[in-house]
């Protein structure tokens, strides 16, 4: 029995070392891997003390275990040194798309003089132990040394949605979400949102923040919750399961967030309110007809981005299998090029859902990178654990190196970025 345990333990241990730098790990990212390195160490002692010869391969498990640990660590680092040096060029050319969390300012200052990144993501995790001054001073410093680097200024994003989702409170005011407005008669309700989306915009502009990923646009389903549902909750976030309801609040949000100066962005395209799972952590797939969606869970996202030609759009890493069975929307080129840009002529910044999801994240990130960026995203968000920033600039110079971006693609995108790279102008 003690040698089955050993075995187990020694298994989980050496799983855990080889990956110490997985998003999952994230809480206990500053003490596991010198705990699990040197645990290794020490069941290998006990080990060889009471006779390791005749548990040689036992033996060798454990040895494996700090082991996995230096090889996880150093495959990390490889990557890291091999972006930080990047060329010029090359550091301008891809950096522009990546957005990413961060939780010390040291771990992005030099990304950011660099052009590494095109901008950041912000949430409670940067106010913990501070105040909403400190912020306000660290992205001005950030945008500071954009300028004097002769940079276009940062993308300062948060996820400030209201109600459940309100990921700069308390510093912030906790103000509801629009889906409170939704059963006020509709005069009232786009005046009532219109104001919520402007005093959000207030609040956000205070810290510094230039885009909100807000409103959501999803179709409330009434459907039974889902037990494993812990993050996307859309049944509680939704504003209604009234296309045209959802339309007329998230339309008056968005303009109320622009006249405020923040660009907002409409959300999770192609609709997780056909979706039971929660794709933060399992793959999705909606199997409605084009033609359904486009009367129903689409309409609220066409008619927000013909009204506010700032309003950026997330895609969600769900499969949407009437245009393309084969790969999530954000990464897929008939979804993001055919039906975006091309027949819906949309031509403003297409950002994905954090690509540290699992869907994403666990199923091939060098090939969503690469995929996104010849589909025509404009901005890649690595939101929840920035570390893995490294690993997916890494994927996308290797796609350059071997020939596989799109130029023509690139080239759109860049001119895109560079028409909206301030904050939102106000609505005529």
């Amino acid at each position: 029995m003690k040698a089955v345990v050993a075995w187990c333990l020694g298994l989980a241990l050496a799983f855990a070392g080889a990956n110490i730098h997985d998003p999952y790990l994230v809480p206990v990212r500053g003490w596991s891997a010198p705990v699990i390195a040197a645990a290794g160490l020490c069941g290998l002692l006990v080990l060889l003390r009471r006779g390791g010869r005749r548990q040689l391969a036992l033996a060798v498990l454990w040895a494996a275990v700090p082991l996995a640990v230096l090889g996880a660590e150093g495959v990390f680092q490889a990557r890291r040194a091999a972006v930080l040096a990047a060329p010029g060029p090359l550091a301008a050319e891809l950096g522009r798309h990546f957005m990413i969390g961060y939780e010390r300012v040291e771990e992005v200052e030099g990304l950011a003089a660099r052009g590494l990144i095109g901008g950041i993501f912000v949430s409670r995790r940067n106010l913990a132990g501070r105040s909403a001054e400190d912020l306000r001073e660290e992205t001005s410093r950030l945008q500071d040394i954009r300028r004097r680097a002769g940079l276009p200024p940062l993308r300062v994003a948060a996820d400030q949605e209201g109600g459940i989702v309100s990921k700069l409170s308390p510093w912030l005011p906790n103000r509801p979400a629009p889906s409170a407005l939704a059963g006020l008669l509709p005069d009232e309700r786009r005046a009532a949102a219109r104001a919520l989306g402007r005093d959000q915009g207030r609040d956000l502009r205070s810290l510094g923040v230039t885009i909100n990923f807000a409103p959501v646009l999803d179709l409330r389903n009434d459907r039974a919750p889902d037990p494993l549902d812990f993050n996307s909750l859309i049944a509680r976030r939704a504003i209604s399961s009234d296309p045209a309801v959802v339309e007329e609040v998230a339309t008056a949000y968005a303009a109320g967030l622009a006249e405020a100066g923040v660009r907002p962005t409409v959300k999770h395209f192609p609709g997780l309110g056909r979706v039971r799972g929660d794709t933060h952590h399992f793959r999705a797939a909606i199997g409605e007809s084009r033609k359904t969606l486009e009367a129903t869970d689409w309409r609220p996202f066409r008619h927000a981005l013909a009204g506010n030609p700032q309003a950026l759009l997330m895609v969600g890493h769900v499969v949407l299998s009437a245009v393309d069975p084969d790969r999530p929307a954000s990464h897929s080129h008939r979804v993001i090029d055919g039906v975006i840009r091309r027949d819906w002529g949309y031509d403003g910044l297409i950002v994905t859902d954090d690509l540290v999801m699992t869907p994403v994240y666990q199923h091939g990130l060098c090939r969503a990178v690469g995929e996104a960026l010849n589909a025509g995203v404009d901005l890649l968000l690595v939101a929840f654990d920035g570390t893995q920033f490294y690993r997916a600039m890494a994927c996308a110079m290797e796609a350059a190196r071997r020939g596989e971006l799109d130029p023509a693609a690139l080239a759109a995108s860049r001119e895109r970025l560079d028409r909206n790279s301030g904050s939102a102008a106000p609505p005529a």
